[in-house]
C-alpha cells in the first residue's frame, strides 16, 4: 500500500490566505496594494482586467464575485451586478451587501440581459463546467463578451470544493461548444513567476501561521520576520516577470471570448 495520505480524506485545506476585503476606502486601497506586492497571482488577474474592465459598457454581471474585489475598475459606463451561490460563505468564506445568491445551476438572470460577464477564479469550483458556461452563453446579448480568469500553477485550494485545472486547448474546446467565438487565451506570467510563487508559497504561512497553538504562532511569525527580506525579493522579481508575454508554465490564463 502506498505510505501517503489519501488526498480523498482531506476536507480543509492546512493553511489558507486572507480573505479578499470587502470594504472600501483608502485603508482598504493599501491593503489591496499590499496584496498584489505579495500575491502573484492576484497580481497577474489585476494586471490583465486593469487593461479590460474601464473600458467596458452596459450591463456588467460578475460571477462567483465573492468580495467583489475587481469591481472599482469598472468605469462609470458599466451597471455592476455581482452574483455567487448560496453556499459561497460555507464553502468560501464571502458573504457580501449588494450580491445576490442563488441556488442551483440556473443563475437568476433574464435571458439576453447581460452585456459583458466577468468570472474570475471560480470555473475551477464548478462541479459541471458545461452548464455553467452554457448559463453565461444564455445570459449575455449576442455579440456580448464573456472574460474569465482559471488558475494552473496553484495549490488545491478551498479542499474539497477545487476540481479542475484548465488549458488553452480546453478553454478553447468548451467556450466553442458553448457558443462562443473570437476566443483568445492568455498565460498569466511564466516559468519564472511560477517559481517565485512557489518559493513564496512557503514563506508566506510562517508571517501569517493558521495554526491554534499560540507559541508555535510566534515562532512562525519571527521566522517569517527574518526571512522577510528574501521574500520581498522573490515578490519583486515575480512581479516584474509579469511584464513578460507569459510562458507555457504560468500561474494561469485569462479568457476571452464573444458570444455567437
Amino acid at each position: 500500500m502506498i505510505n501517503r495520505t489519501n488526498m480523498i480524506l482531506r476536507q480543509a485545506e492546512s493553511w489558507r490566505p486572507l480573505a479578499f476585503r470587502a470594504d472600501s476606502g483608502t485603508l482598504s486601497r493599501v491593503h489591496f496594494a499590499l496584496r498584489r506586492f505579495l500575491d502573484l497571482q492576484t497580481a497577474s488577474i489585476w494586471q490583465d482586467l486593469r487593461r479590460e474592465l474601464p473600458r467596458v459598457e452596459g450591463a456588467v454581471v460578475d460571477v462567483g464575485c465573492g468580495a467583489q474585489p475587481w469591481r472599482p475598475l469598472f468605469g462609470p459606463a458599466a451597471v455592476y451586478k455581482g452574483i455567487d451561490t448560496a453556499d459561497a460563505r460555507e464553502n468560501f468564506d464571502y458573504e457580501v451587501p449588494d450580491t445576490l445568491y442563488y441556488e442551483g445551476s440556473v443563475w437568476p438572470l433574464a435571458d439576453a440581459s447581460a452585456d459583458f460577464i466577468l468570472c474570475t477564479e471560480t470555473l475551477e469550483h464548478v462541479p459541471e463546467t458545461k452548464p455553467f458556461l452554457a448559463q453565461a452563453a444564455r445570459c449575455l446579448t449576442p455579440g456580448g463578451r464573456l472574460l474569465l480568469t482559471v488558475p494552473f500553477a496553484a495549490r488545491w485550494h478551498y479542499i474539497p470544493h477545487d476540481y479542475w485545472r484548465f488549458t488553452p486547448s480546453s478553454l478553447h474546446a468548451l467556450l466553442t461548444e458553448a457558443g462562443f467565438g473570437d476566443v483568445a487565451v492568455y498565460a498569466r506570467g511564466n516559468e519564472v513567476t511560477v517559481a517565485c510563487y512557489k518559493a513564496m508559497a512557503l514563506l508566506l504561512p510562517l508571517l501569517v501561521p493558521r495554526g491554534k497553538n499560540p507559541l508555535l504562532g510566534m515562532a512562525a511569525r519571527l521566522l517569517g520576520l527574518l526571512l522577510s527580506p528574501l521574500l520581498i525579493l522573490l515578490a519583486a522579481i515575480g512581479n516584474l516577470s509579469l511584464r513578460g508575454k507569459g510562458g507555457d508554465d504560468c500561474l494561469g490564463y485569462t479568457a476571452l471570448a464573444r458570444k455567437l
